[in-house]
């Protein structure tokens, strides 16, 4: 009997900040690790900021690089995901310095942000005041936008040909960016922008960082997932309560952040089975403008500790809120709709985050009402609001903190 070649994902069930990296390192080393495991982002870019803690006290924060990197397990960027050179460098550099270089492949279909889209994205979130998206202001969404426009899409095999990119980028830069700006209602910019505009030497610094991205990383064609046999771990950016299609607009991403993309991709691989692992914090998180439930003006639990979530003049601060089950269970349920009659077997499960950080009696709501339940009952009650076969907890910020159970909700 043939088995059916099975992946992992891991999909954020919020607002995106809900454990993933974590929840992903933990998958991947479980797997085998280095040339047992891949973990594929199959969606977003390099607006992620998914943290991981090694068990020896190293800590980073995955941007485009995929979690499990300090792990020696490589790393698949997807047609899906965005590919950023600027930040990759940057990112590049400081896995270095934790001993860690990289093995990533990429799609060669993936798209490119350009200095241009991320400062569209920042100058059009600055004329929006106090109406603002939420925004991080890195291009992602005016990536995917101006993907749309053949004369000015970029993507990575693009990079190989220096004139061919130089020729991409005037474009964008003279062509594309002054239409966009006006298309947004942005009719004239700042002195300072427009400095930055015309800046010769940003285009310059963006085609060295395009050059060693491309040395670094190693380009696949579209056959790549369907030759790896080792176990896949797809890893989401954002959350549910974002996506494009289900998230309140406009404050949402411009992507698809379950299973719909993920579902793609494994009918391409010959991949006939997914554990899905729903990702969420104790409490109810929020980074940038838009809706939050139960919001509160402070964490909800005094333990609550996160280094990650810092001030940044586009997104503010980090916002709390207690977390709602239902919408927690509305939300896997929808997405879990995504699969019926994709011919894929999904089965599926919790990753619940930050259990430690929580009072003896804590708190969620359920049913419209404010309700009170024992720490060491709350991720089991949900895994049973949201009818899941698996559970994860998290006690801590590193993988040996976790403990994974098989029970099968009630």
């Amino acid at each position: 009997m043939t088995s059916v070649k099975t992946a992992d994902a891991v999909i954020g069930a919020g607002y995106g900040d809900e454990g993933k990296g974590l929840t992903t390192d933990f998958l991947a080393t479980r797997a085998g690790g280095e040339g047992h495991a891949l973990v594929v982002r199959f969606n977003g870019g390099a607006q992620a900021g998914h943290t991981v803690v090694a068990p020896d006290g190293r800590r980073h924060i995955y941007s485009h690089v995929t979690s499990g990197a300090m792990s020696a397990v490589p790393g698949f960027l997807s047609r899906f995901f965005v590919c950023n050179p600027l930040l990759f460098v940057k990112e590049y550099a400081q896995l270095q310095n934790h001993g860690t270089a990289p093995v990533l492949h990429v799609d060669e279909r993936a798209p490119v942000t350009t200095p241009y889209d991320m400062m569209i994205n920042q100058i059009v979130e600055e004329s929006r005041g106090h109406g603002r998206h939420g925004s991080c202001g890195m291009g992602f969404g005016e990536t995917v936008e101006r993907q749309q426009h053949a004369e000015f899409a970029l993507c990575y095999a693009d990079l190989n040909d220096k004139s061919l990119l130089r020729e991409k980028l005037e474009g964008i830069r003279h062509g594309w960016l002054p239409e966009r700006l006006k298309a947004l209602g942005v009719e004239q910019v700042s002195h300072q922008w427009r400095e930055r505009i015309d800046a010769e030497g940003i285009m310059e610094k963006f085609m060295a960082d395009a050059a060693f991205f491309l040395k670094v990383t190693k380009p696949e064609d579209p056959g790549f997932l369907a030759r790896w046999h080792g176990r896949i771990v797809f890893e989401g950016a954002q959350g549910l309560l974002l996506d494009q299609a289900r998230g309140h607009f406009p404050h949402v991403t411009r992507s698809h952040t379950g299973l719909k993309n993920v579902l793609t991709l494994c009918a391409e691989a010959s991949i006939g089975a997914v554990e899905a692992f729903y990702v969420t914090r104790t409490y109810a998180t929020r980074h940038g403008a838009g809706p939050l439930a139960h919001e509160l003006q402070k964490p909800p639990y005094a333990a609550i500790v996160d280094e990650t979530n810092v001030h940044n003049p586009h997104q503010g601060n980090l916002r709390f809120g207690w977390l709602d089950a239902d919408i927690l269970a509305r939300a896997v349920a929808d997405d879990l709709s995504d699969a019926e009659g994709s011919g894929i077997e999904i089965s599926h499960g919790l990753s619940v985050t930050c259990v430690d950080q929580l009072d003896p009696v804590s708190h969620l709501f359920e049913v419209g009402v404010l309700r009170a339940i024992e720490r060491n009952d709350f991720a089991a009650h949900l895994l049973s609001r949201t009818k899941g076969a698996f559970l994860i907890e998290s006690h801590g910020p590193t993988r040996s903190s976790m403990r994974l159970s098989q029970e099968v909700a009630a």
